[in-house]
């Protein structure tokens, strides 16, 4: 006998809201959906993501609460390694589905549902995401895209709810807006353009701080511990420094990258927290990790977003490479002063027992204390016998 129960990876947005209807009305399937919260939403807006579900029709609904994975297992090597992608974008929204799909995997075979279901669209990389860990993890359980398999427009997806006698303010389906602890994304005509912004009304933040406000970050061992002399957990943290800055417009921008898939993409997002964190955290290890630790660090962190990015989360050198990450942490300690301003933030200074800037063998275009000019003019002389040798052997001009 068939297996009639889905667990549907339920958004409240127009996609899934789409999925429940189609399989219940459609299919004639059993749609439990699950709403996997990795951060970002406060209590009420999650009831009320669960009210919709039941409103659509679902025999089941429920949250599964990963936020506190979600930052232990990715955003820390995230910010460690100072990850934006094409110096751009923290992966704020394709960081989250690893998590997401790994619990909807979990709770489908909990509740003994023989498929699941996702919203994903047939031209983005959340399908490759979802399906690659689904399939990683159940290879026995049926995956299920209405949206892709039948290449549904925005529009076509609203005149079907439409049909079944769903309401609801289809205008704000305008923009597909995914939102996350980490950042949020905004996708319309305008990211299917090369050339026009997202218009003012588009961003899921307004701008109505307009006044300078100083801010202290402190870090502990690579992680963001206080802010303004405050202690608290790094969720609460993140999710409080996005309220005071986003309303600055601070951590808006247009992402343009390579799609797992193969195409260009673009797409808006509003990533204040992240965007200060990266930023600050990268201040404090100039100071504090050596010339080499930076180095590498840089091609790393890159690496491992890349790799987040394009779903491959399971690989096993991802767990090296924050193996790495973490190893470098250990003296990134101290105090980072910020002033945040409408539409941008400055970075002021830090405080720090390991600011290496501040020990006494000299002050860089100042004076030295560790060393005289005759030691310098010798180390000199033999820094440029590599380069003097090839020179000289290959008879090549001095100013080429």
């Amino acid at each position: 006998m068939e297996n009639k129960k889905v667990v549907l990876a339920y958004s409240g947005g127009l996609d899934t809201s789409y999925c429940v209807k189609y399989l219940t009305e459609v299919k004639g399937l059993e749609v439990h959906s699950a709403f996997v919260h990795t951060g970002g939403f406060s209590k009420e807006e999650l009831e009320e993501i669960e009210k919709n579900a039941y409103t659509i029709g679902v025999k089941s609904h429920t949250t599964l609460e990963k936020t506190e994975e979600f930052y232990q297992k990715a955003i820390k090597y995230l910010l460690f390694g100072n990850v934006l992608r094409n110096n751009t974008y923290p992966l704020s929204v394709s960081a989250e589905r690893a998590f997401q799909a790994k619990a909807i995997v979990e709770y489908a075979q909990l509740v003994g549902a023989g498929k699941v279901a996702h919203g994903s669209t047939g031209a983005g990389n959340d399908q490759v995401r979802f399906d690659l860990m689904i399939n990683v993890l159940a290879p026995d359980i049926e995956i299920i895209t209405p949206i892709r398999d039948q290449k549904l427009s925005r529009m076509e997806e609203i005149e079907f709810l439409k049909k079944y006698g769903v309401e609801k303010e289809w205008s704000k389906a305008k923009y597909s807006i995914n939102k996350g602890l980490w950042g949020t994304s905004v996708g319309g005509a305008e990211t299917l353009t090369s050339n026009q912004p997202l218009p003012e009304s588009a961003w899921p933040t307004q701008v109505t701080s307009k006044e300078p406000m100083d801010i202290t970050l402190h870090f502990e061992e690579g992680e963001c511990v206080g802010l303004n002399g405050e202690k608290m957990s790094q969720t609460d943290l993140i999710f409080k420094l996005h309220q005071i800055a986003a309303p600055y417009g601070i951590g808006r921008d247009i992402h343009v990258g390579d799609t797992i898939i193969g195409i260009k993409g673009r797409v808006g997002f509003e990533a204040a927290a992240s965007l200060i964190l990266i930023k600050a955290h990268h201040l404090l290890e100039k100071h504090t990790l050596s010339k080499w630790q930076m180095q590498w660090k840089s091609q790393l962190g890159d690496w491992y977003g890349m790799m987040l990015h394009e779903a491959q989360y399971l690989e096993p050198v991802m767990r090296d490479i924050e193996g790495f990450l973490s190893s470098t942490q250990k003296s990134v300690t101290g105090k980072v002063f910020i002033t945040l301003l409408p539409y941008r933030f400055q970075l002021n200074g830090i405080e720090s027992e390991y600011d290496i800037m501040q020990s006494k063998a000299g002050q860089y275009g100042e004076m030295n204390n560790a060393w005289s000019g005759e030691d310098v003019k010798g180390f000199t002389k033999i820094l440029s016998n590599a380069s003097k040798l090839y020179y000289q052997v290959n008879k090549l001009e001095k100013n080429a």
